[in-house]
């Protein structure tokens, strides 16, 4: 029994650290309706700023707490100076583009860290004080656990009497219900969303320095955090501090339980949790219906067709791209297979979002089946390359036909998540049975036919496939399927009042998009002669979110563009030192200059010109 209470306290020591984070964010989320993902960023920052300050300045206890204490401050100054600069200018915009240009952030600060601390990690001192273990029932506690067990109710108790007991956390309890009538009445929304967001990153900063005693100080901090914050905010409720701290209570306690009887689970325990609190309470344990939408959604921009003229000059970029085998080198035909792979990802991820309106961070868990059921169809079953292929997209479709019956029934940011979870657990499923995947070793020699073995002749393979998938979507996008499903994104309410069983349509959707994203992993799967878990990850899904919003959500063009940007960006900057930081200002000036995206940035400009070409007619 004793050893079972040290358990729990251990539990409760990783619920305080967790709490921290999941909890500015929570209070980011719930004010300015951003889903930050450089939060986890903020918490890096956090942990090498207060490392630096206490092992440079060694004055104790008070040089500890101090240094604690001054890193929060640095990373809630950080955190004003990114909302002042570059948040505060896409407010307006969707949110899902906001999404995007933290991702930029994220990318920016890894390799300004990079270049002030360097690769290294760094073992942090212990705290002074609280260096020692205590017994406890026969079993030894570090200090320092019992110290943050502390540290958590005592930042909840604050963050209750600021919100409840003081004008400013009135107004922030009010902003988060209705953003509109607080303008209304005269108060400075954005300098109320500046103090809200500089407290989330302030407590992000907190998490991250009070953790340089129990681990190290790494790059890899700010993603590894990340993705568990988001799962406590999402089970305990979008906006709720008082869910996030029971959220980081539960997870943490049933992880530091379930690792004794299976360690593996592990990676998957908090995913399956989110997934099932989803579905039974669709809102969190402690939200509200609605808490995962802005307060005041604008409704939805109408889906732009391409006119002639970029009809035209998408005819012309098939021709040559249909003739380029002719006169490129190698290298540039794997470039193109590339292009063609992410085009036809991000076209099945529009099709979900833009046409559909179902948001996912998790697409690429059907990309990954796609590529898996290749993989093994080559491995265990000994098919050739047209065989497995034909698994690939069946795989992929299966795969969302089971999640998508409980992702429709969510909407907002609950759905996004849930779609995550999805992804998270195949991904754990997938790294972890290493007799059936081969684990982190992936499964290797999945060689298409040999016909088609050259980059060439494999070209025309991937071609064919990804325009005819491609071709497919956008048909369905103009059926009445389609425009079933673009009437319940604008408004699900007026389509199940006259008798569309939007669900359902929704569902259908969701599977045909799952299903070509299958034949995007199996295109990738032979180009590349192998098939790691990575295909499944977080960071696949959220390449897929980048090309779809940086080409714009609202043109069926936007997709093919915002993939084009993506990878030809991508292959250029990753050869430069420091490319995170070029790709993340690149992001980031995108996102300014163009908040509905490439798509409707080029539309703008064409309109401009339009109307400056008429002004100077007329003048004459």
């Amino acid at each position: 029994m004793s050893f079972y209470f040290a358990q729990l306290l251990t539990g409760l020591a990783n619920a305080s650290s967790l709490f921290l984070i999941s909890c500015g964010l929570s209070i980011i989320f719930g004010v300015t309706r951003i889903v930050n993902f450089a939060h986890g960023s903020f918490y890096m920052i956090g942990a090498y700023v207060a490392y630096s300050t206490i092992t440079t300045l060694d004055f104790g206890i008070l040089g500890f707490w101090g240094g604690v204490i001054f890193a929060s401050i640095v990373v809630g100054l950080v955190g004003l100076l990114v909302e002042v600069t570059i948040l505060r200018r896409i407010y307006h915009a969707p949110e899902l583009f906001q999404l995007v240009a933290t991702f930029g952030l994220v990318l920016i600060i890894q390799d300004l860290t990079l270049a002030i601390w360097g690769p290294q990690d760094y073992l942090g001192p212990r705290a002074p004080g609280l260096d020692r273990a205590v017994r406890i029932f026969g079993e030894p506690i570090p200090e320092y656990d019992l110290a943050l067990i502390v540290i958590g109710p005592l930042v909840l108790a604050a963050i209750w009497v600021l919100f409840h007991r003081t004008r400013w956390g009135v107004l922030v309890r009010a902003a988060t219900q209705d953003r509109e009538m607080i303008g209304a009445l005269g108060v400075n929304q954005a300098w109320l969303f500046s103090a809200a967001f500089m407290l989330g990153a302030f407590l992000a900063g907190l998490g991250g320095a009070l953790q340089v005693p129990r681990e190290s100080v790494n790059l890899q901090m700010d993603l590894s955090v990340i993705g568990q914050a988001f799962v406590v905010v999402v089970i305990g409720g979008m906006g709720s501090v008082t869910g996030a701290f029971v959220a980081a209570v539960l997870i943490s306690v049933l992880n530091a339980f379930a690792v004794l009887l299976f360690p593996q689970i592990s990676l998957v325990l908090p995913f399956l949790v989110m997934a099932v609190v989803l579905i039974v309470r669709p809102y969190g344990l402690f939200g509200k219906p609605g808490s995962g939408h802005g307060p005041a959604a604008e409704p939805e921009q109408p889906m732009r067709l391409m006119s002639k003229g970029e009809a035209g000059l998408l005819a012309v970029f098939v021709a040559l791209l249909a003739l380029s085998p002719l006169f490129a080198a190698n290298y540039t035909m794997v470039l193109l297979i590339d292009l063609l792979v992410a085009t036809l990802f991000a076209v099945s991820l529009h099709f979900l979002m833009g046409v559909g309106g179902m948001v996912s961070f998790g697409h690429a868990a059907y990309f990954g089946l796609g590529a898996y059921a290749a993989a093994l169809g080559v491995k265990f079953l000994g098919l050739g390359m047209i065989p497995a292929m034909i698994l690939g997209p069946i795989a992929g479709g299966l795969g969302a036909l089971l999640f998508g019956w409980f992702c429709v029934r969510l909407s907002g940011v609950y759905l996004a998540m849930l779609t995550l979870a999805a992804a998270q657990i195949l991904w754990g499923v997938t790294f972890q049975w290493q007799e059936f995947t081969g684990g982190d070793d992936g499964i290797l020699g999945v060689w298409p036919a040999s016909w088609a073995k050259s980059n060439q002749a494999y070209f025309y393979v991937a071609f064919v496939l990804c325009l005819g998938g491609i071709w497919l979507l956008q048909r369905v996008a103009h059926s009445p399927f389609g425009y079933t499903l673009r009437g319940g994104r604008d408004s699900a309410i007026r389509a199940e009042a006259i008798g569309i069983n939007l669900k359902r349509h929704q569902w259908m959707g969701f599977t045909l998009a799952g299903a070509v994203a299958g034949l995007a992993g199996v295109v990738f799967a032979f180009s590349k002669g192998s098939v790691f878990p990575d295909t499944l990850a977080i960071s696949k899904s959220v390449d897929g979110l980048v090309m779809v919003l940086l080409g714009g959500i609202h043109s069926l063009a936007g997709p093919i563009l915002g993939a084009g940007v993506f990878v030809l960006i991508e292959d250029w900057v990753t050869k430069l030192e420091f490319w995170r930081f070029i790709f993340g200002v690149i992001i980031l000036v995108v996102v300014l200059a163009a908040p509905d995206g490439v798509a409707g940035g080029v539309s703008r400009l064409r309109g401009l010109f339009s109307r400056r070409t008429k002004d100077g007619e007329a003048a004459q």
